[in-house]
């Protein structure tokens, strides 16, 4: 274990030497979360029609989801490992004495919280800063905060294991970028990075609610602002467990495949 967490800390502290990059990025999401805060307040109230979330609580999932942008997104994987997939530099990372899946699945682990500890505290700053209606609210309750600190972990442990089968899958192809492109690219949709879930009408809801996009940011940044308590809280946190174990599994299954028959290129 203590050498997965030195792959951890190494690339944990890599990421925070990336500060422009990161500046660069909070100062586009600031500006990118206050114009949806916007949009959805001139919905709201051009639509007579019930909505399905209250605007406090999609103002709080905005802000979050701009903030923790980096646990959760998924088209942005690790480069470095694709291009020791195409390039044949993979073969030495099998030649070292750990799981290359555990190993990728620490440095994942990393270089996202790095990158999450970056932008989230500049993000939020400002999110407590611009005027209402637009400011964040705090969390409806104690017990919702511990809630959105719990589904969050979960949440990016479901996202990174999700990235990793897209790393395992791109060992039988010749390029990545056919999985990226088809694995990654539902994704913002079905985990409510586009619009949160509760905006989708049903029955594609229920539907989408099942799937493992929808443990992602969709749970946590519900359960913070109040919208998702009680006897539905619950259910979700046990899919987000049920779809962590599912996933890893696959992961790990396909990378035993892979290192059995793997074919270096390049090199």
């Amino acid at each position: 274990m203590k050498k997965y967490l030195s792959f951890f800390r190494v690339r944990f502290s890599t990421g925070l030497q990336y500060r422009m990059a990161a500046v660069t990025a909070l100062t586009t999401q600031f500006f990118w979360g206050l114009l949806e805060c916007i949009i959805f307040k001139v919905l709201m109230e051009s639509n007579s029609v019930a909505m399905p979330m209250s605007y406090s609580a999609v103002v709080s999932y905005v802000w979050l989801k701009e903030a923790f942008f980096a646990l959760f997104n998924t088209w942005a994987a690790d480069n470095e490992i694709f291009g020791m997939i195409v390039d044949g530099g993979i073969a030495y990372e099998f030649c070292r004495p750990v799981s290359v899946y555990t190993m990728w699945f620490s440095r994942s682990v990393g270089s996202r919280m790095a990158e999450a500890a970056l932008r989230c505290g500049p993000v939020l700053l400002g999110a407590l800063l611009v005027p209402a209606p637009y400011k964040i609210s705090p969390p409806s309750s104690l017990f919702a905060f511990f809630m959105f600190l719990l589904t969050m972990i979960l949440a990016m442990g479901v996202t990174v294991s999700f990235c990793m089968i897209v790393y395992m899958l791109c060992f039988f192809t010749i390029s990545p970028v056919g999985w990226r492109v088809l694995l990654t690219g539902a994704v913002e949709l079905l985990s409510g990075a586009v619009i949160p879930l509760p905006f989708i009408p049903q029955p594609y809801r229920q539907v989408i609610e099942l799937l493992p996009f929808a443990s992602m940011q969709n749970i946590p940044l519900r359960a913070y602002s109040g919208d998702l308590t009680g006897d539905h809280l619950l259910p979700a946190v046990l899919l987000q467990v049920f779809w962590f174990v599912v996933m890893t599994t696959i992961g790990v299954l396909l990378c035993k495949r892979a290192e059995r028959r793997i074919v270096i290129q390049g090199g």
